[in-house]
Formats: structure tokens, C-alpha cells, sequence
């Protein structure tokens, strides 16, 4: 069953009255209505199309935290093969909201993390909707050591609201493992690919995204607060959160431009939902070149090349 956002309700009903009358036709013999249909098919195309030729910030946030957008399993599942899911931080639990292990990516030896939101009730309750604790970061931390010692190239899925910011989490230490996640992601010396899939919140995306190569899908977000939070702080009202979204430049081709993304990964038209193999094979295709680019790369360049990139960002921001 397809789930609708909000400004996307007057195509709902055109696509909802064409299912109808398919559904009446396959109930009563010789109703033939796949004319009327068809046009409705149409109009929805259209309909579709105008939508999503100009999405504000905010409908683009809408869009990034879509529960039926590809998660990071999936992506996963369809890229890498035999992958072997690694668990623990070897110090307190292991983090569900954090998956990783080693993999193939086409047939090279990978390391793969990622946030997994969960993609229905029970699972977004275990995977903590994807805010992730610091033990999740911490198994990060392992993870990314045992692909330095090994020479593996580490590819990063974001895909969070932000760090989990319960009570337990900052008594075992929150901002301490995310800044010790970000710092191993700037020592490993193999390369670092990073996605946004869906959100990129806050320090919780940090962490696994200070790579070689960020890249992030056509609708995705990767800022420091979310809309909802920097409205509450700013104005004292959360429901000023579409201005917040306009300032914050947190879409894809806002961070292209100012030097934060690399790289935009084009989605089908009405977004990721709406074709979860093409936006997969778009990722795996993006992946793939940059880890070529990467490759050829000695391990102190690419230490002394990732410092420098984030070095640099500040400046050619303010340039922006």
C-alpha cells in the first residue's frame, strides 16, 4: 500500500480512483475502463512531475524521512554479497540501530556501516528509529579499525535523525564516542565512502560521514538540527519549522553547491520510494566510481587529502 505525504494527497485521490476502477472491472465481466484509467494514469504522471519539479526544503525533508525509502539493508541486501554482520562494541552492547560487517562490493573486500531505521513497527522500535547509542558508534570505531588493519575500503549508509539523546546514552558517554567515530574516520588511511540515503542528522551523521567521497541521494538532508528543533531554539516555535528547513541549506544541491557534498545521486520521479531497485542500482553505480577514483590513492594522500577537505570547508563556505 502506497503512503502518501502530505502535498502529495490530490495525486492519492487521482491514483486511488484509477485502482478503483480497476478493481470494479476485475469484479464485474466486460466493464471495460482501461481508457478512463489510462487518462487518470496520465494525469497522475503530470500531476507527479509538477510536484517534484521544485520541492521546497521542507517537502524535501518530508520526502528524506519517507518510511517506505529504501533503508540501509536493503541497500545491503541488493549490493554487497556475503555479507557478514559484526556485533558489539566489545565494551557494553551491541547497537541495532547500527549495522555493519564485512561484505563484497562487486567482488572487492569491503567493511559496510550504516543506520537502519527499521521498516515497520516492531523493527523501528528495535532499531530505535535509527538513533543510534554510543555503543553503536563505538562498534563503528571497531569496525573501522579492523578495515584499516586489513586494508579495506569503509562504506558509510547515513541514515538518522541524530544520535539517540536518551539519559542512558549521555551517562555512557554520547558526545564522547560520536567525536571518537569522527576522529577515526579522519585517521583510517584506506578509502572512506559516505551516502545519505534518507536524513543526515546532526553529529549523529557526522560520524560516519567525515569520508573521502560524501555523496547523498536527490532528496536527501544532512544539517546539524533538524527543521523541528532549530524552529524551537530560533523562533520558540517548532511549527516555524519550514522557515527553519530555508535557512538551514540542508538539501543535497544547496550542500553541492557550498562544497559539503560531492556528489547528488539522482532519484525516480516522486523519490526513492517509488522505485527502490533503480535508486539502488543508481547508489551501487555512484559507490563504484567513486571507490574506483579512491583507489589509486596512497594511504598518506588520502589521510592528508580528507584533513585538508574539511579543513578547507569552513572557507569555501563562507566563500558560498
Amino acid at each position: 500500500m502506497t503512503t502518501y505525504l502530505d502535498f502529495e494527497k490530490p495525486l492519492a485521490e487521482i491514483e486511488g480512483k484509477a485502482e478503483e476502477l480497476r478493481a470494479l472491472a476485475r469484479q464485474s465481466e466486460g466493464m471495460d475502463v482501461e481508457a478512463e484509467a489510462a487518462a487518470l494514469d496520465r494525469k497522475a504522471a503530470d500531476m507527479l512531475r509538477d510536484l517534484y519539479k521544485s520541492l521546497s526544503p521542507w517537502r524535501k525533508c518530508q520526502v528524506a524521512r519517507h518510511p517506505d525509502r529504501p533503508h540501509c539493508r536493503d541497500y545491503i541486501s541488493a549490493l554487497f554479497t556475503e555479507y557478514t554482520p559484526l556485533a558489539g562494541d566489545r565494551n557494553f552492547a551491541d547497537d541495532h540501530a547500527v549495522m555493519g560487517g564485512l561484505a563484497r562490493f562487486q567482488d572487492r573486500p569491503v567493511v559496510v556501516i550504516g543506520h537502519e531505521k527499521g521498516h515497520d513497527t516492531k523493527t523501528r522500535i528495535e532499531r530505535n528509529f535509527g538513533m543510534a547509542r554510543p555503543e553503536g558508534y563505538r562498534k563503528a570505531v571497531r569496525l573501522m579499525d579492523m578495515a584499516d588493519r586489513f586494508n579495506l575500503p569503509v562504506i558509510t549508509l547515513v541514515d538518522t535523525p541524530g544520535a539517540y539523546p536518551g539519559k542512558g546514552a549521555e551517562e555512557r558517554g554520547q558526545s564522547e564516542a560520536i567525536a571518537r567515530s569522527t576522529e577515526k574516520c579522519l585517521q583510517i588511511g584506506v578509502p572512506l565512502i559516505s551516502i545519505i540515503i534518507g536524513e543526515g542528522g546532526s553529529g549523529g551523521a557526522v560520524a560516519f560521514a567525515t569520508a573521502d567521497r560524501l555523496a547523498m541521494l536527490e532528496h536527501a538532508i544532512y544539517s546539524v538540527i533538524s527543521p523541528e528543533g532549530c524552529a524551537s531554539i530560533l523562533w520558540k516555535d517548532a511549527d516555524k519549522m519550514r522557515e527553519a528547513a530555508e535557512a538551514l541549506r540542508l538539501t543535497a544541491q544547496d550542500l553541492n553547491k557550498l562544497g559539503v557534498c560531492d556528489q547528488v545521486i539522482k532519484e525516480p520521479l516522486g523519490g526513492a520510494q517509488r522505485d527502490k531497485a533503480a535508486t539502488i542500482d543508481a547508489v551501487g553505480a555512484a559507490i563504484a566510481q567513486m571507490l574506483e577514483q579512491l583507489s589509486a590513492i596512497d594511504r598518506k594522500a588520502l589521510i592528508a587529502g580528507r584533513r585538508r577537505k574539511y579543513l578547507d570547508m569552513g572557507s569555501k563556505g563562507l566563500a558560498a
